[in-house]
Parts: structure tokens; sequence; C-alpha cells
């Protein structure tokens, strides 16, 4: 049995800080247009992480707010100055693998290979440990049950790469729904991304397409009635792409991915301001003291 963690800086009856997460990838590395583009051509399509990125970080300058960044190691070999202004802002870099493949698609070794090699590309970009992970598609998941002691093995201190619902692409609704620690005797965390209970069926609210889904109104409710019976932080991320209208229309999509990835674009940053506002947002590593950790172990 996962032994639940609480966040050492929260009060039980007052939760006052929340992590939010960035997934740092473009617009054509999703996996709602892998349908059309294969890895191989990704070189073939002009940056635009960069600038997403960069109006990303004005969002967090606004609102004074740190975030942890979670980069594709591909992006940050292409994009290094970027890295570094990321961390010279003071947020957290952190890993999202390689070349976003899931998990469960990969050997034990494959997966070894990649996390370690994106843990230290990005640290010999930026000069900053990175002690956090999080799968390509949440792809940590009952199909990969070695994926946490590896990472634990390769130093990362957490992962947050489980979304515990049900999902047609992703998740694993029997899932403990907040930080846990899944290796017995070990400091290594996994931190989920959020959930609500409502009327016995879970519910996203950590973002992504579900935020740019549903009206701001009923989101941050969501939220709010998860911190009120749960007692837990919020989890919170979105990709650079989702406030970016204007990038390219990708040709021959089917009608599901195309409403998936193209859904409500114009309004995501929006709703990001507003939401930024009305909680009290930091990097996922300081709202669940991975320092303190990092001391005991």
């Amino acid at each position: 049995m996962a032994k639940i963690v609480r966040p050492p800086k929260q009060q039980k009856d007052r939760v006052t800080h929340h992590a939010i997460s960035v997934d740092v990838e473009d617009y054509f590395q999703v996996w709602a247009l892998s349908e059309v583009i294969d890895r191989s051509e990704w070189d073939d399509f002009a940056l635009r992480v960069e600038h997403t990125t960069r109006r990303t970080l004005d969002l967090f300058d606004k609102h004074e707010t740190k975030a942890t960044f979670f980069t594709l190691g591909w992006v940050a070999e292409r994009c290094p100055v970027l890295l570094r202004e990321i961390a010279a802002a003071g947020h957290e870099i952190a890993s999202h693998g390689y070349e976003h493949v899931k998990v469960f698609d990969q050997t034990p070794d494959q997966f070894r290979q990649d996390a370690a090699r994106t843990k230290t590309l990005l640290e010999d970009i930026t000069g900053t440990p990175v002690n956090g992970y999080r799968a390509a598609g949440f792809s940590i998941d009952q199909r990969t049950p070695w994926a946490a002691q590896i990472l634990a093995d390769i130093g990362y201190q957490y992962s947050s790469s489980l979304h515990p619902i049900a999902h047609d692409h992703y998740g694993m609704p029997d899932a403990p729904r907040f930080a846990h620690q899944p290796l017995v005797g070990e400091p290594f965390l996994e931190i989920p991304v959020s959930t609500v209970d409502l009327y016995g069926r879970r519910i996203s609210c950590a973002g992504g397409g579900w935020f740019r889904a549903m009206p701001y109104q009923l989101s941050s409710w969501l939220i709010k009635k998860m911190i009120r019976d749960d007692h837990q932080p919020a989890v919170f991320y979105f990709h650079p792409w989702e406030i970016d209208p204007q990038q390219p229309r990708v040709e021959g999509l089917s009608m599901g991915s195309k409403f998936r990835h193209y859904l409500n674009l114009t309004t995501m940053e929006d709703k990001l301001d507003k939401l930024l506002g009305a909680f009290t947002w930091d990097r996922i590593d300081q709202v669940f003291g991975l320092e303190q950790l990092e001391q005991a172990a």
C-alpha cells in the first residue's frame, strides 16, 4: 500500500500553496498529432516553442509565480538559451524525457537510458539539479511497475506522471490521488496531477485539454472543491502550445485528434491569467518540500 505524503509546508486545515507546471514541447510533438507527424520529421518544422514558452514566462512574471518546467531533451538541445532563461528566472527545470516516448512503449533498459540521458542533458545546459520527471502522456501506470525504482536509482527525487482517472489514452483510475511514496523505504515521491471526486466519479481538474474544454468557473470550482474536501494542494499543468492559436494547422488529422488539439486555443491564455490570480502557485519541489526529502535521504 503506497504511503500518502502530506506536503510539509501545508497545514491540514488550510492549504495555501499549489503546484503549477509546464510541459515544454512544441505543437508538432503532441500525441494528438503523432498519427500524421513522425518523429523523424520534427526537424522539418519551424520551432514555435521558444516564443510560446517566453509568453508563458511573461504570464508567470505578471503574477510573480514560479513554476516547474518539464522539458523535452529534444527541445533543450535546440533551445539551450531558453532553458537557461527559465532557470535564471527561478523556475524549476525538470525532465519530460528526450523524445516524448511513452514509458509503456519502452523496455526498462530503454527507459533508463532515456531518463538518465535527459537528466544529464538538462543539468549540463542549465547548471541546476534536475529532480523531477514527468512521463509523456502520463504513461507510468500498471504496465510499468519498474519505472519508479529506475527513476530513483538514476537520482530523481520525484515523478509527476500519474493522472489517476479513466481515459482512452492514459490514466490509472485506481491509483492514489495524492502524493505518495511508491517504493518501500525510499523517499521518492509520485505526485499525481489533480482530480476531484464528484458523485462517485473521479474528474480531472489538472489542466491541459480538460481546462481548455471546461468553462473557467467550473474548473475553478472543481479545484476549490478538491482543496476543501481533501486538504491537499492542487497540481496543475499545461503546454506552451496551448496559448498559441496562430500555430499552423496540421492536415490529415482524425476529427477526434483535431478537436482535442485545437479546442479553445484562443481562450486558454485568458483563463490561465485568471487562474494564476485566483490561487497561490509555486514550483512542485517547493510545494512538496523536496529539499527536506533530500536532506532526510
